[in-house]
């Protein structure tokens, strides 16, 4: 897993958004202008409960105790001076506000040492986790056989969870391997699953000659997983080096994209075939079909990240459209400019991690 930029920023960098900084501007102002109007007119009333918020608004956007702490007992040390602005009010009204501002004061504090120690545990899990990640998710060299290859792994937002996409291209005795898969779920379990698959595929690939028996082998693999609700959707192809048609073994996965000449065409399967880890639902075996894959031709395989961005407007990202659209380019290229695209549609942000894996046969 990557980390997108300031996903490992400390707790205490976060910022408030344009708009609520002006709102608690706003409050300051308040705050303020009831001091200053309390000093200023009749000794026979005050506003001195007010100073209450002035902790709770110094809570606001900060990670670091000492800035609440500070603010209430500034306001605590004004408590005083109002009460000797206002004589005739009670003393009972001023020791209520002192009391007030110090009881809310603790509160405000605590909250914000509960809410950094919270963030620094959730970060310090996802780091962990996207750790494990990056180790299965090897660089891929330039070229496979007679593959030309790129990758690029998008993490998601920061508020987003870890997620489980996973990728791989072999040389194998049987010729190029290449797996794109998704996950469905979350965290660290999400990365074990991803683990278990990478693993039996980089072994299985290298000695079953039958490609469907490689996803027969990785859903056994699941299935020897605890009982959990997670699935693996997963695209597998095959390329041989001797020029012949490639195979595509789709288990629940999205189509691969065949770009050839300009015109982009989705590899379909003639009957459904259910993820990684529940093939034992419906039985019978992974059936593999044959594509015409020619030199020149690219094939671009993706997870749900990519098209399930949407724009301002809530509208998906058209992939093949998209893919249509670009000028014939070097996988290497395509991949960048895919990416760009992809982030400039979405707002420069994704609400989950995608993977693309794009290839160009050269002979």
């Amino acid at each position: 897993m990557m980390l997108a930029p300031g996903r490992d920023r400390p707790p205490e960098a976060s910022r408030l958004p344009r708009r609520a900084h002006r709102l608690v501007v706003a409050a300051y102002v308040l705050l303020a202008a009831s001091v200053a109007t309390d000093l200023a007119t009749n000794p026979q009333w005050t506003l001195s409960p007010v100073l209450a918020t002035a902790p709770v608004l110094a809570s606001i956007g900060t990670r670091r105790a000492r800035v609440p702490l500070a603010a209430g007992l500034f306001a605590l040390a004004l408590v005083p001076l109002l009460a000797r602005a206002d004589p005739d009010v009670s003393l009972a009204v001023h020791l209520t506000a002192g009391f007030t501002v110090l009881a809310i004061t603790c509160v405000s504090t605590a909250n914000v040492v509960l809410v950094a120690t919270r963030e620094r545990e959730l970060l310090q899990s996802r780091s962990v986790a996207e750790a494990a990640q990056r180790t299965l998710l090897r660089p891929l060299p330039e070229r496979i056989g007679t593959l030309r290859v790129a990758v690029r792994y998008l993490a998601a937002a920061a508020e987003a969870r870890v997620g489980g996409d996973l990728y791989a291209a072999l040389a194998t005795p049987f010729g190029t391997r290449l797996i794109i898969g998704d996950v469905r779920g979350k965290g660290l379990s999400a990365v074990d699953a991803a683990a278990d698959v990478l693993g039996t595929f980089r072994e299985v690939a290298q000695v079953e000659a039958d490609l469907a028996t490689v996803a027969r082998r990785l859903d056994a693999a699941l299935g020897r997983r605890p009982p959990s609700e997670e699935f693996v959707t997963a695209a597998l192809v095959g390329v041989p080096d001797n020029g012949g048609p490639a195979e595509l073994v789709n288990c629940g996965h999205l189509p691969p994209l065949l770009r050839r000449a300009g015109t982009v065409t989705e590899v379909e399967t003639p009957v459904p075939q259910p993820p990684l880890g529940l093939l034992n639902l419906i039985g019978g075996p992974y059936d593999g079909r044959g594509f015409v894959f020619e030199r020149g031709d690219l094939l671009v395989l993706y997870t749900d990240g990519v098209t399930e961005a949407r724009d301002a407007s809530g509208v998906f990202y058209p992939l093949t459209e998209r893919l249509a659209r670009l000028p014939e380019l070097a996988p290497d290229a395509m991949a960048d400019r895919l990416v760009a695209d992809l982030l400039s549609y979405a707002g420069g942000e994704l609400s989950d991690d995608a993977a693309l894996l794009v290839v160009r046969r050269e002979q």
